[in-house]
């Protein structure tokens, strides 16, 4: 490994986008692990940035895309109070952030004078579930039904609102956390689930059929919210239907539509406009993503990864690294890793250009975290990212 004088910038927007050709449509920033503010107040400093510089008027983060719907209502039209937003407005705890409410607080201050066609939006684009549990698809085919009825009419249909109630029924029966693991606990597997999923089809081809004259009859935000319920209900009844096979691959399965899932939200965000996306690396690298739950170690393609494929090099992937997360235990780097050489750098945070970090480096070894929680940085992958952005102490 070699010691150069690396070729480091500050972390604003202009040094971001000199790594591309042109901005791309969907800049992701990834982070090695989950629950840093540091990482987060680091974020929400570039979006700041890109907005004030650039044409990014879309934040999209690593949480529920329907509970996220409520954040973006408070921000863009000030609807709901600033405590219940942050408590419902998140999924995986994550409205407990101080970092996270920093933003919508300040989405909301930045919207109060913009022009209706100018506002920041904020979108969740995770799908409705937990690693451990995935939710009722009432969430999303109830308002669907709703909203297709009030345009079209009861009679156009596939069944009554009062049905889909009794095929959805408590929704408690749908997230069991222990249908994570054992197939049987899952109610994937019913008739109700299989009448459910044929509605639900047929809900989003009258959706698709109508959507001419949906588009001149109701607002774009409405028909642009019902495709997103449209999605959500195929994916959360096919993530239902995956939980309760008990085939060998089940896990890797799961996490491939999940991550399918977060790749069609992007991409929907994608056709309204440059949006700027936070989340774990592991969705947003271009290779396949590894992971070991219990057994052997199992790969999948990533949300960036299927983005990639169909933006080419309208996608753009920061790589997040730290140097310490000494809360749990991952103390300074070893020198002849990566982020050791990143770690001798004496600024606390930055940006390089990965094809200069890869040519300024002799194939350094990978670092070993020994906390679950952080995923270190793999050099091999160094040529697959367009820049590493670096934080010494998360």
């Amino acid at each position: 490994m070699t010691d150069p004088h690396l070729p480091v910038h500050p972390l604003d927007a202009a040094a971001a986008l000199t790594l591309f050709p042109a901005p791309p449509r969907v800049l992701a920033l990834g982070e090695p692990t989950h629950g840093s503010e540091v990482l987060l107040e680091l974020r929400n400093d570039l979006f700041r940035d890109l907005v004030a510089t650039a044409d990014y008027r879309t934040i999209a983060l690593e949480t529920d895309c329907l509970n996220g719907l409520l954040v973006d209502d408070h921000v863009t039209t000030g609807a709901g109070d600033l405590d219940d937003v942050m408590a419902r407005g998140f999924s995986h705890g994550w409205g407990a952030s101080p970092a996270n409410r920093e933003l919508v607080r300040w989405l909301r201050e930045v919207n109060r004078d913009r022009p209706a066609d100018d506002l920041v939006r904020f979108a969740g684009f995770d799908g409705p579930l937990e690693m451990a549990a995935a939710s009722s698809p009432r969430c999303a085919l109830e308002p669907l039904h709703r909203f297709l009825a009030h345009h079209l009419g009861d009679d156009r249909m596939p069944c009554p609102v009062e049905l889909l109630g009794e095929l959805v029924g408590p929704d408690d029966r749908w997230t069991d956390p222990a249908a994570m693991y054992d197939p049987a606990r899952s109610i994937g597997g019913s008739t109700d689930v299989a009448r459910l999923r044929v509605i639900a089809d047929d809900l989003v081809a009258l959706l698709e059929a109508e959507r001419p004259g949906l588009r001149s009859t109701s607002s774009g935000r409405e028909v642009e919210r019902a495709e997103l319920r449209a999605r959500s209900a195929v994916g959360l009844l096919r993530y239902h239907a995956a939980m309760a096979t008990p085939a060998g691959d089940r896990l890797q399965r799961l996490c491939a539509l999940r991550d399918a899932m977060m790749a069609a939200e992007l991409l929907a965000l994608a056709a309204r406009g440059p949006v700027f996306v936070h989340a774990h690396n592991s969705h947003l690298q271009r290779t396949a993503s590894t992971m070991s739950m219990g057994g052997p170690p199992f790969s999948w393609w990533g949300a960036g990864a299927v983005v990639a494929s169909h933006l080419g090099t309208d996608y753009g992937h920061l790589a997040g690294a730290v140097g310490t997360v000494r809360a749990h235990g991952v103390d300074v780097p070893a020198p002849d890793t990566l982020e050791g050489l990143l770690h001798a750098v004496p600024t606390g945070r930055f940006l390089i250009d990965a094809r200069s970090l890869s040519d300024a480096t002799a194939g350094p070894p990978a670092r070993v975290s020994p906390w679950f929680g952080y995923a270190p940085l793999d050099p091999a992958q160094l040529d697959t990212v367009d820049g590493v952005v670096f934080a010494r102490d998360a």
